[in-house]
């Protein structure tokens, strides 16, 4: 299901797209409950990335929350879609991803730089700001999503892209994951277009 989705991205002309595959939470599963899950997703992510598809993939998240094997996996997955000519498609997965997490990596990343250049207690203050701390995100360089879409009722981002979807668009749907249709990617993409974004002001 989820390839197929992203193949409505790659068809209505998107050029980016994140899928929210684990959440640091999920990973607090019953252990027989949480290797099954585990196993399902490195599947998915290797099939995002086949060679068919010739899309650039690229992981956010902690890999070493999984095990060494799955890591190692899913590190393969994404490494093989690197030699691909240039993509017109790029796919987020994030897979041990939590957005509070992310955004204590990122000011830790951010501190641990400064630092080794011999910052002061002075300059390391003044290091932290939006653009510093944006440079330090597992998506960095990457343009903040447009559109995030919820699916199952559900009217919170459980942790998703928190720093990134500050001035995103919403939209929300009662249906279910699998049973989320074309028709309702389109549904969002239209009502999408008609909004008037105003990035907070």
């Amino acid at each position: 299901k989820i390839a197929e989705m992203l193949r409505w991205c790659a068809d209505a002309g998107i050029e980016m797209a994140t899928v929210y595959l684990l959440s640091t939470e999920n990973l607090q599963r019953e252990p027989g409950e949480l290797s099954c899950l585990i196993e399902i997703i490195t599947e998915v992510v290797e099939q995002i990335c086949a060679p068919v598809n010739r899309w650039s993939v690229r992981t956010v998240g902690d890999l070493e929350l999984l095990g060494e094997e799955p890591a190692r996996r899913l590190r393969d997955a994404v490494d093989s879609t690197a030699g691909l000519p240039p993509a017109s498609f790029h796919v987020n997965v994030a897979v041990g991803y939590g957005g509070r997490q992310e955004i204590v990596d990122a000011v830790r990343g951010l501190l641990a730089k400064k630092l080794a250049d011999g910052a002061t207690a002075e300059q390391l203050i003044e290091a932290v700001t939006i653009e510093g701390i944006s440079e330090n995100l597992y998506t960095s360089g990457q343009p903040d999503p447009d559109l995030v879409i919820r699916t199952s009722g559900e009217q919170r981002l459980s942790g998703f892209l928190l720093w990134q979807s500050a001035y995103s668009e919403m939209w929300f749907t009662d249906a279910y994951w699998p049973a989320f249709r074309r028709v309702d990617f389109l549904r969002a993409l239209r009502d999408y277009s008609s909004r008037n974004r105003r990035f907070g002001h």
